[in-house]
């Protein structure tokens, strides 16, 4: 609300800090550029005054030298004042531009991690890229023209008044038709219509990019038709509204527009002939045709000032388009500090009945949930997909703030932990492991910025990736990503516990770290968690139910809410849900191809 009651460009201007004077003082030398652009018309009219005024003996005329002079020196004066007048707007853009860049890294910075669960790197960094960029075209040049344009558009005016009211107020009821159709195109019901048009030219956009995305899977399972379908359903969406709009809402203002913008000149004609009686009765012939001349050749820059008149609509649509997409990543969430941070008393983690909703959900992820680890035990989170596992597990480093109850870690509310003191206590092994595209070493260590090479290595060791870092051209100084060096998802998988156990955090939250290896390395993992997890609180979520037989306590959620839990055995006894998941676990693990006589 504070942004729409500012103004778009106010708004994006207060990112330039102190250099939005600089914008201010661009504007103020645009201006005075096109001011002095009317100049050299008013030359030629003296030219014009004084030839005609002089017929035929033209060797009298003495200042036509002086007038040609004076045009030349304000034509660049003019120049020199919209050169510098750039210069001031591109200083004042470049910093908005970086300014939105390093002012929405800092906001998204701080707020929860969950929140990139929702909105991908790319995403982020497209809207601060894309609006930053928006910014930068429009407070560099579009702006300047547009204001200066504006100043040309009301000298011009008041100009055409100067020397014959008459034939000024002709050329001007052009400019007038004109507004009139403008404000017929994209004023009243008519925005609307012109926003759906272009929602829809945006909607196309998108789903043409997807489509081009999915070409590979579209061509695997043949369903090319089919995945066309919405693609072309956005092309005739966007059609309907584009014949519409174009056709029927601006066809018609749209060529009396053009029309009389660029034969604004037709007006002069029959002033001309009604003026020509008295202007030979008064002998003022002279004059008559020299108000002529001029305004026959200012007529022809009226087109072109309308025309960047026009523009300005597009400028200030761009603007707000531009701080939509930026104020996306402004409004990003921001976790709470804590004013009176506290220390966690041991390494337990607790929920007490926690209950939370994803943003836009009316189904909570969690509903009054309530259990407890104490320091050194393993439990294991089960459940079908959907239950909240994953969300219980982001709850505890702060990925998410509950919207009731409580999550402690070492008998303290995490919200009254301190952030950094928060992450430290916990380890966190994702399903989808992130290497960045620099060494191994590089990789591993920022677990631990301060750490030696020979800590990384041996949590290497322990995380048992000897074979990766052999295979590997420099060893552990291979870049990932560089010259072909890939890694498989397993591997990955290693690498992401090699940063786990040199971090050494007294909790580790593991979210089914073997969901996406192959058997091999399977056990390589599961020899590198039992080295992560040694003398550890583990929390784990997980899928193949041959892994958490062992656990202190298994916990079953479902729809949210605890189920059930209790060790292995007793869960089996009770023949409840886990039960029924252990049977079903048993039956898809003695799953196999036979041919296909047999059946399988």
């Amino acid at each position: 609300m504070e942004n729409k009651k500012k103004g778009s460009i106010m708004t994006l201007l207060d990112y330039a800090g102190n250099y939005k004077v600089l914008t201010f003082i661009g504007l103020v030398l645009s201006a005075i550029s096109m001011l002095c652009s009317i100049v050299p018309y008013v030359c030629i009219w003296l030219v014009a005054r004084d030839l005609i005024g002089a017929m035929p003996d033209y060797l009298y005329v003495q200042n036509l030298e002086m007038y040609g002079w004076v045009a030349f020196g304000f034509a660049i004066i003019g120049i020199i004042f919209y050169f510098i007048g750039l210069l001031c707007t591109h200083l004042s853009a470049f910093r908005t531009a970086e300014n939105i860049r390093k002012i929405g890294m800092n906001h998204i910075m701080k707020a929860p991690l969950g929140y990139f669960d929702n909105n991908a790197s790319g995403l982020i960094r497209g809207r601060l890229d894309s609006g930053a960029n928006d910014t930068e075209t429009l407070l560099a040049h579009n702006l300047a023209d547009i204001v200066g344009t504006i100043v040309l558009f009301i000298g011009m005016v008041i100009l055409m008044f100067v020397f014959d009211w008459r034939m000024g107020l002709a050329c001007l009821l052009s400019a007038v038709i004109s507004i009139l159709m403008m404000f017929s195109m994209m004023g009243g019901k008519n925005a609307k219509i012109m926003a759906e048009y272009q929602a829809a030219q945006d909607k196309m956009t998108k789903a043409g990019t997807e489509y081009v995305r999915g070409i590979p899977v579209v061509k695997i399972f043949q369903q090319t038709v089919y995945s066309f379908k919405s693609f072309q359903q956005a092309i005739e969406e966007y059609s309907d509204k584009a014949e519409y709009y174009q056709g029927k809402v601006c066809r018609v203002p749209q060529s009396i527009n053009l029309t009389f913008t660029e034969g604004a000149f037709i007006f002069l004609i029959p002033v001309v002939i009604l003026l020509i009686p008295e202007a030979l009765n008064g002998g003022q012939f002279h004059e008559l045709v020299t108000n002529f001349i001029f305004y026959a050749v200012f007529s022809a820059i009226i087109s072109t000032a309308l025309a960047k008149i026009m523009f300005a609509s597009s400028g200030i649509m761009l603007a707000n388009t531009a701080l939509s997409r930026i104020d996306m990543v402004m409004k990003a969430p921001i976790l709470e500090k804590c004013i009176n941070p506290q220390m966690p008393k041991d390494n337990s983690v607790a929920f007490k009945d926690v209950s939370f909703t994803y943003q836009g959900s009316n189904i909570p992820a969690l509903s009054h949930v309530s259990f407890q680890v104490e320091s050194g035990q393993t439990i294991a989170l089960v459940g079908p997909s959907g239950g909240g596992k994953t969300t219980a597990a982001s709850l505890i480093p702060r990925f998410w703030d509950v919207d009731e109850g409580i999550v402690e870690v070492g008998h303290v509310n995490v919200k009254n932990i301190d952030q950094h003191v928060l992450m430290n206590q916990v380890a966190f092994v994702f399903q989808n492991t992130q290497l960045f595209k620099t060494s191994i070493l590089n990789n591993v260590k920022i677990a631990n910025p301060q750490a030696s090479d020979e800590d990384v290595i041996k949590a290497l060791q322990a995380a048992r990736c000897q074979d990766i870092i052999e295979k590997l051209p420099d060893g552990v100084h291979t870049q990932i990503g560089k010259e072909g060096t890939y890694l498989s998802g397993g591997e990955q998988q290693r690498i992401a516990l090699a940063r786990a156990i040199l971090k050494n955090a007294p909790i580790v939250v593991l979210d089914e770290a073997t969901a996406f290896a192959d058997p091999e390395n399977e056990v390589l993992i599961q020899k590198a968690l039992s080295v992560l997890c040694q003398d550890k609180t583990v929390i784990m979520i997980a899928h193949r139910l041959s892994t958490v037989v062992n656990a202190d306590k298994i916990i079953a959620l479902k729809d949210g809410k605890i189920i059930e839990e209790g060790r292995h055995k007793e869960l089996l006894n009770k023949e409840g849900l886990y039960h029924k998941m252990w049977n079903n676990y048993n039956q898809s693990v003695k799953w196999k191809i036979t041919s296909g006589k047999e059946g399988i």
